[in-house]
């Protein structure tokens, strides 16, 4: 009997073999769900359950909660996979940046500016792309190979979105039809929203923009290492947290999924550290 696999936050690296499921479904072979109501499925569903580049999206009190849902979902001896942004790698490669560019090695200066932007712009952006589009829009873009060393087949596809006209919300957003359609809809509710913003400050409208941009999904909440990120898996009862290289797995056949890796088997975010644990 073959395996059931589950692909969480899937964005658009999805498998037929899988279950897919995001916020927003960019291809008919994904479900669309809010992660943050849950898992859309019965207990003990799955065999496999995978998230890349999701977990660090929820805020640090509510990360148990999702992988307890990530739990819930699994059979007995089920695998769950991780992947996050590694703290401890970009750290150090911040440190290195750091001492280099203050000696004034040559290409560090461009470097640190880099890393900075990696450990920091994704948690304080204050619009979509933040200040890692405004980087990338250059021409050319500054140590681009170093940057295509640490973020991969990711640096890529953020260099080509932030160069697009209409940037990352057309890219990973419905269509503007659908707000058109939800408006003729709920004329009433819509037109209550503009009498309430219509009596606050520039202010207090900024602000509530700021909030409403901070929730819908973009922004890192809390940040891993493997020490971390084991303490937390065996904190809501997984057993056996192992980190794990990207072509490496518990998972038969793996690799041929292409989620971290790609056909070539170069990796598809280099910066990223995974991990493994299973349900007992």
């Amino acid at each position: 009997m073959s395996k059931r696999l589950l692909n969480l936050g899937c964005g658009r690296r999805f498998h037929a073999d899988w279950e897919n499921v995001d916020f927003v479904a960019l291809a008919p072979a994904i479900k669309a769900h809010d992660l943050r109501q849950g898992i859309p499925y019965g207990d003990e569903s799955f065999d496999v359950v995978y998230h890349s580049h999701l977990l660090e999206h929820f805020p640090k009190k509510t990360a148990p909660l999702f992988l307890r849902e990530c739990r819930r979902v699994l059979k007995r001896e089920g695998v769950i996979r991780i992947a996050v942004p590694d703290l401890e790698k970009i750290a150090r490669a911040y440190l290195e940046a750091f001492e280099k560019a203050s000696q004034g090695v040559p290409t560090w200066k461009e470097k640190y500016d880099w890393m900075m932007l990696e450990l920091y712009d994704q948690a304080v952006r204050e619009r979509s792309g933040g200040a890692c589009f405004d980087y990338l829009r250059s021409d050319p873009v500054p140590n681009w190979d170093y940057i295509l060393e640490r973020a991969g087949a990711e640096a890529v596809a953020a260099r080509d979105a932030a160069r697009a006209e209409h940037g990352i919300q057309v890219a990973q957003r419905a269509g503007f039809g659908d707000k058109w359609g939800y408006v003729f809809r709920n004329l009433g509710q819509v037109l209550r929203n503009k009498l309430k913003l219509a009596v606050l400050s520039d202010y207090e409208r900024e602000a509530l923009e700021l909030g409403k941009f901070r929730r819908q999904g973009e922004i890192h909440q809390w940040m891993y290492d493997s020490y971390s990120l084991a303490r937390l898996l065996i904190e809501v009862d997984f057993s056996s947290p192992q980190r794990c290289e990207p072509t490496e797995s518990q998972i038969p056949n793996w690799a041929t999924y292409c989620l971290d890796s790609e056909i070539d088997g170069a990796i598809y975010k280099p910066d990223s550290m995974y991990m493994e644990a299973v349900k007992s």
